[in-house]
């Protein structure tokens, strides 16, 4: 069997599951009828994202739930412009985030700023004039 690399669903550990989800619904996640009360599952472009409680998911890969910092991992979401950018940071915000890096022009010729959810997951929100996103939003590599 040939391996097919994509990113099906990506799940965030989270303190509160219910909080957790609150927030991500004030950002514009839609919940899927999917969720239960443990886990909450949001239909993205092309992916899932799952909420689901942080030592239950360290318990079901079998690793210690260690103290929260710096994961190594972070979340993107690519936009079409710096006001674009902007708009989206501000609008986290409104919705609970908290402010890591304020959008600012960047080393690599784009644009970015960095907010954490209510557990410290990092999101990027970014404008990468090199990569145009396509009519779906979805960033696009060059060949």
């Amino acid at each position: 069997m040939r391996f097919d690399p994509r990113i099906s669903m990506v799940t965030l550990g989270v303190a509160d599951v219910a909080a957790s989800t609150a927030f991500y619904e004030k950002l514009g996640f839609v919940k899927s009828s999917a969720s239960q009360e443990a886990v909450s599952f949001f239909r993205l472009k092309g992916t899932l994202l799952g909420l689901f409680g942080r030592a239950a998911l360290a318990a079901d890969a079998t690793v210690e739930d260690t103290k929260p910092g710096f994961s190594g991992v972070t979340l993107a979401h690519n936009l079409a412009s710096e006001a674009e950018v902007d708009a989206a940071f501000a609008h986290a915000l409104s919705c609970g985030a908290t402010p890591v890096k304020k959008p600012e022009k960047v080393f690599w010729g784009g644009y970015s700023g960095y907010f954490a959810d209510p557990d410290g997951h990092l999101w990027e929100v970014a404008y990468n004039p090199f990569m145009a996103n396509d009519e779906d939003g979805f960033m696009q590599l060059p060949e």
